[in-house]
């Protein structure tokens, strides 16, 4: 299940995210992922795996032209000299010919309009395929449109049932900026909801597949992290079942403001 960006390129709106793996087991993370039928891969320059992301690439036996890549710049990277100097270090790092998608981590309040023009020159330069942002809230998409010449093409945040930004979600839509989740399940915290549990067990799935096909049916593209071979496998089986309008009611109810990660209205 693919969707069309804003620049005109195809991108899964389910991918594996890479977080916290290292060496070894982010290679072997990364091709089973690529075998169990992903082709996206999220990783960041923080995350300090990016040259493991590669070498599983290469040593997948998938085209790379089959297989969409993002990673990010790195707060400590930002400002306008330093992203551009992030991005042939990430290119390096990778070592996959090119980037599809190019994120600005973290609103960084005293660098983010810099980062932000550097980022539109390494796409300009087509040096990518796509930039966008990371954990932008609508108060820094609204700062980011008063200087961006380029709209960002993804906006990726902590989104949840839990944490349904729905607000957001529709600035997003309304832009035609893809929203994308990370940390969509919460890391299991929720799995024992009531509502939850009812829905899985309606439709014979787990929890983890309700919440992900939850997302996919808002079209919100989505990165859960595993790199347990089940979990990877799990994740990725959402595709022959179907959220009624009740089920998508139900789980948007659970709305709490539960967040796993830092809120990005800390960086204001």
């Amino acid at each position: 299940m693919n969707t069309k960006l804003n620049t005109g390129a195809e991108m899964p709106l389910l991918g594996l995210g890479v977080y916290d793996m290292h060496k070894t087991e982010a290679v072997e993370a990364v091709i089973h992922a690529l075998k169990t039928g992903y082709r996206l891969i999220d990783t960041a320059s923080s995350y300090g795996n990016e040259e493991q992301v590669g070498l599983a690439v290469k040593n997948s036996g998938v085209p790379r032209e089959e297989i969409f890549i993002t990673t990010k710049v790195n707060n400590t990277h930002q400002g306008y000299d330093s992203t551009l100097k992030a991005f042939d270090e990430s290119m390096k790092k990778l070592d996959l010919g090119y980037i599809d998608l190019y994120l600005l981590h973290w609103p960084i309040k005293s660098k983010r309009k810099d980062t932000w023009r550097a980022m539109e020159k390494l796409y300009e330069e087509k040096k990518l395929r796509a930039i966008g942002v990371a954990n932008y809230l609508i108060p820094f998409m609204d700062e980011l449109e008063s200087y961006a010449n380029v709209v960002p093409a993804v906006n990726q945040v902590e989104f949840s049932p839990w944490n349904y930004m729905e607000d957001l979600l529709n600035y997003c839509q309304g832009k035609n900026i893809i929203l994308q989740s990370y940390t969509p399940l919460a890391r299991g915290q929720k799995f024992d909801d009531a509502i939850l549990q009812e829905i899985a067990t309606k439709h014979n799935k787990t929890p983890a597949q309700v919440i992900l096909r939850w997302n996919l049916q808002l079209g919100v593209s989505t990165i859960p992290k595993s790199s347990n071979p089940a979990r990877i496998e799990e994740n990725f089986d959402v595709f022959d079942f179907y959220l009624d309008e009740n089920d998508m009611s139900a789980l948007k109810s659970l709305h709490e403001n539960f967040r796993i990660v830092d809120d990005p209205m800390d960086y204001l």
